[in-house]
C-alpha cells in the first residue's frame, strides 16, 4: 500500500521493545510503514513527543501497550494524542490492547472510579475512538464519549487449546470463582467440553467492597431520637472451598481475562491437583504477571500459563519457561483496516457471546 495515498498513519506511543514489535507486526500486516516519531523521557522525567512527519487531515492510529510503568505509558499516550491534535490530524484512534486502571471501575469506600477519569482524559487529549481488548468490565465502554471497540482474544486462545494441548478433548474448563463462570461457560460451549467452578475462594475482603451502604454503626444509640429501626445485617462468611464438577483424571483449563497477582491461580491449581486433575493450564488475555508471579508459577502445580501479547512480558518469560504467548496482532490490524475503510466490525465478533 502506498502510505502517501492511504490517508492514515500508524504510530507507536512509546519506545519500549514490546510496543515497537507489536506496532511493526501490525504495520506489516497492513502493508504500511510505521510513522516517524520520537517518544522519550527528559532528565526531569517529563514525557516529550516529537512527530517527525505531517499528519494534517489524516486518520492516525496510536498503538500503546502498557508496561510496568503504567502512569508513564498513560502520559505518553496523552501527550502524543495532543501533539497530533494540535498538528491538525483529522481523527486520532488509540489502539490500547490492555486498558489500564480497568479494575478500578467501581466505587469502593470513599475512592474514585479511575477508569472513568482516564476515559475523560483521553477524550480531552484528542482521541476520537478506542480499540481495546477484553475490558475487565464491559460497562467501562459507557464511560467514554466516543466509540469503543472491545475486541475479544478468545478465538486465539481457543485455537491454542485445540492445536497445542494434546488430548484436549479430555479437558474441562474451570472458573476459579463463580463470577468467572459466564466466561468459562462460553469457552466450554464452543469447545464442547465440561465445566467446573471453584466455589468459596476468597476474592477480596468485605471491607474492600464497602461502598457506604453499611455506614450506620452496628450498635444502636439509645439516647436521643431513635429514628427508623433497621434490621442488623449479618456479615457474610465464605464457605469451605469446593469444586463443583468432576476434574478427576482430566486436563483442567482455567480461563480469565487478567492474570496479575497469581496467588488465586496457584491456590486454585493446588485444589484441582488434589481433586485429581493431572494437568493444569491457565488461559488469560492480559498477562500482567506482577511482582513474584514468575517464581510462584514456576514453583506451583501449574503446567502452562498462556497469555496474549497485549501486555509486555518478555522479562517474565525469561524467568519462567511455563509462560507462553499468543499473538493477537492479526485482529488488531484487521480492526484498523476496517475502521479506516468504513467497514462493519461485526465480522470480528462472530460466534462470540456477550459474556465472553
Amino acid at each position: 500500500m502506498n502510505i502517501a495515498k492511504s490517508g492514515y498513519r500508524v504510530f507507536s506511543a512509546n519506545s519500549s521493545v514490546a510496543c515497537t514489535e507489536l506496532a511493526k507486526k501490525i504495520t506489516e500486516r497492513l502493508g504500511v510503514e510505521l510513522g516517524k516519531s520520537v517518544v522519550f523521557q527528559e532528565s526531569n522525567r517529563e514525557t516529550r513527543v516529537d512527530v517527525k512527519e505531517s499528519v494534517r487531515g489524516q486518520t492516525i492510529f496510536i498503538i500503546q501497550t502498557i508496561p510496568r510503568d503504567v502512569n508513564t505509558a498513560i502520559m505518553e499516550l496523552l501527550v502524543m494524542a495532543y501533539a497530533l491534535k494540535t498538528s491538525c490530524a483529522k481523527n486520532i484512534i488509540g489502539v490500547i490492547p490492555y486498558f489500564p486502571y480497568s479494575k478500578q471501575c467501581k466505587m469502593r469506600k470513599r475512592g474514585s472510579i479511575v477508569s472513568k477519569l482516564l476515559a475523560s482524559m483521553l477524550a480531552k487529549a484528542g482521541l476520537t475512538h478506542i480499540i481495546t481488548m477484553d475490558l475487565h468490565q464491559k460497562e467501562i465502554q459507557g464511560f467514554f464519549s466516543f466509540p469503543v471497540d472491545n475486541l475479544r482474544a478468545s478465538p486465539f486462545l481457543i485455537q491454542f487449546i485445540q492445536e497445542e494441548i494434546p488430548d484436549y478433548r479430555n479437558a474441562i474448563i474451570v472458573a476459579k470463582s463463580p463470577s468467572a463462570a459466564k466466561r468459562a461457560q462460553s469457552y466450554a460451549e464452543r469447545l464442547r467440553l465440561g465445566l467446573a467452578v471453584i466455589h468459596g475462594e476468597a476474592q477480596c475482603s468485605e471491607s474492600d467492597m464497602a461502598d457506604g451502604r453499611h455506614s450506620p454503626p452496628c450498635v444502636r444509640n439509645t439516647t436521643g431520637h431513635t429514628g427508623l429501626e433497621l434490621p442488623l445485617m449479618m456479615a457474610k462468611e465464605k464457605p469451605p472451598i469446593t469444586v463443583v464438577g468432576d476434574v478427576g483424571g482430566r486436563i483442567a483449563i482455567i480461563v480469565d481475562d487478567i492474570i496479575d497477582d497469581v496467588g488465586d491461580f496457584v491456590a486454585a491449581a493446588e485444589i484441582l491437583k488434589e481433586r485429581g486433575a493431572y494437568k493444569i493450564y491457565i488461559m488469560a488475555t492480559h498477562g500482567l504477571l506482577s511482582a513474584d508471579a514468575p517464581r510462584l508459577i514456576e514453583e506451583s502445580a501449574i503446567d502452562e500459563v498462556v497469555v496474549t501479547n497485549t501486555v509486555p512480558h518478555e522479562v517474565q518469560k525469561l524467568q519462567c519457561p511455563k509462560i507462553k504467548t499468543v499473538d493477537v496482532s492479526m485482529i488488531l490490524a484487521e480492526a484498523i483496516r476496517r475502521i479506516h475503510n468504513g467497514e462493519s466490525m461485526a465480522y470480528l465478533f462472530r460466534n462470540i457471546t456477550v459474556d465472553d
